[in-house]
């Protein structure tokens, strides 16, 4: 059976969870005797250097049945292609390939129309979707915060959405729920990451019946080894993802902020991840400021460091330097991969009770919750937990098993219809030859 992978982005070239997970389905994938799964990622002209005159879709880097589709002119705000070679190329690609499983883990940079496209081009073949985060519901990023005060949006309306918008009309938001809704009826079945999400698309519109829950999963980057020790202090906090808005980086610096008014200083916290540029100004402003001033104090009155960006291979040296895990998150998270990553190390998490943070998390059995987007609250947890003895030793003692990444190519074979391998001993038909795995010849090889 050929699945075809479609990936926003290749996490070698973006970080990011859809593009890291939809990777690891694809690795996970390559070891079944009876599965050949292709990858198409993604870019934009951020990755200019990929982009060759004529190119449209490419191989990458020299890999077996890893391509990308160079991204032009997208519309992002219907989300649509706009670029006919582009389109062709990658009908050109379905027919090439020639899938039994087509599997989006987003439409962003393709566009919402080849969904219409792959089922036209392909009217055979099974077409899975998975949600991320709700970007097909919300405009505002997928977050469902709002952005006319930063609360949690509960539900979409045209109306509510303009508010958001204000530059655009009511009228132009009810022909984008119309548009968005239109081509994923050409979707077989959806497929989301945690349980809330499912009540959230039901309630959008989308039929309960053609949405499953499947787990994201990883590879144990622990090895199995954990670096354990024997303080009696548990006060050193981390933070692992993008320093982005939504993620909450300034929402740990105004907490510490608080403590340190309160003449509570007995505790550290290192800031991991990157991509601050992609912040808003303002929270990249309020991020630099702090830092400013922190980086200029003696060394031992500083408490909170920032490591830079990182890759998964380091995750075990900066997991052993801390105690907890912080998710600060000021949106409901679909997933939050960092909280099975922090449980790979046995690490408890403070997180927001909210989303799939608060469906993942339990309160007071293996981590803790803080009101979501208050600074006060996370100051509370954080010397709760810096402070409180036996806290940390009750919750990591039931810190449970993170998803493998097994788990979840156990969940999709259930989605695609091929939970039992194919007998290693049946023979094939006579008129069906082995096909070889595609390879292009360079990474800007093109397919035509």
């Amino acid at each position: 059976m050929k699945i075809l992978l479609v990936s926003p982005f290749h996490p070698e070239l973006m970080k990011g969870g859809s593009q890291q997970i939809c990777y690891e389905l694809f690795e996970g994938l390559k070891d079944l005797p009876d599965v050949e799964p292709i990858l198409l990622a993604a870019v934009d002209e951020s990755c200019g250097f990929l982009f060759k005159s004529g190119a449209r879709i490419t191989g990458f880097d020299q890999r077996d049945n890893e391509f990308l589709y160079l991204s032009r002119g997208y519309d992002f705000i219907w989300h649509k292609a706009t670029v006919p070679v582009l389109v062709a190329a990658f009908v050109e690609f379905l027919e090439l390939v020639q899938p039994d499983i087509v599997h989006f883990h987003h439409f962003l940079l393709f566009g919402l129309d080849l969904l219409t496209v792959t089922r036209r081009t392909l009217p055979n073949a099974r077409i899975i979707f998975t949600f991320h985060e709700f970007i097909a519901i919300c405009d505002a990023d997928g977050h469902l915060v709002r952005r006319t005060d930063g609360s949690l949006c509960s539900h979409a309306s045209h109306v509510r959405c303009y508010q958001c918008f204000p530059d655009r009309t009511p009228e132009q938001f009810f022909v984008r729920e119309m548009w968005v809704k239109r081509h994923l009826a050409a979707v077989d079945i959806f497929t989301v990451p945690s349980a809330f999400m499912s009540e959230r698309f039901v309630r959008w519109g989308l039929d309960a019946n053609k949405i499953t829950h499947v787990t994201n999963g990883q590879r144990d980057y622990s090895d199995g080894r954990l670096v354990t020790d024997d303080r009696t202090k548990r006060n050193r906090f981390g933070f692992f993802g993008q320093l982005i808005d939504i993620k909450g980086v300034h929402l740990i610096l105004r907490a510490v902020r608080q403590l340190r008014v309160e003449g509570f200083t007995d505790f550290v916290i290192e800031i991991n991840g990157g991509n601050l540029q992609y912040a808003t100004e303002a929270c990249r402003a309020e991020i630099e400021a702090f830092f400013a001033v922190e980086e200029k104090l003696p060394f031992d009155q500083r408490i909170v460091f920032r490591n830079g960006p990182y890759q998964v291979d380091q995750l075990r040296q900066r997991m052993a330097r801390v105690d907890w895990c912080v998710v600060s998150s000021i949106w409901l998270e679909t997933f939050a991969l960092v909280i099975s990553e922090a449980w790979m190390f046995r690490k408890p998490v403070i997180c927001a009770n909210a989303g799939a943070m608060a469906e993942r998390v339990t309160h007071e059995a293996d981590g803790l919750h803080f009101e979501i987007g208050s600074e006060i609250a996370l100051a509370q947890a954080l010397r709760r937990a810096a402070t409180e003895p036996g806290l940390w030793e009750r919750l990591a003692a039931n810190v449970p098993r993170p998803p493998s990444r097994d788990d979840m190519v156990r969940g999709f074979r259930a989605v695609y219809g091929t939970e039992q391998p194919v007998a290693a001993e049946k023979a094939a038909p006579p008129s069906s030859a082995p096909r070889p795995a595609l390879r292009a010849r360079g990474s800007n090889a093109l397919l035509r």
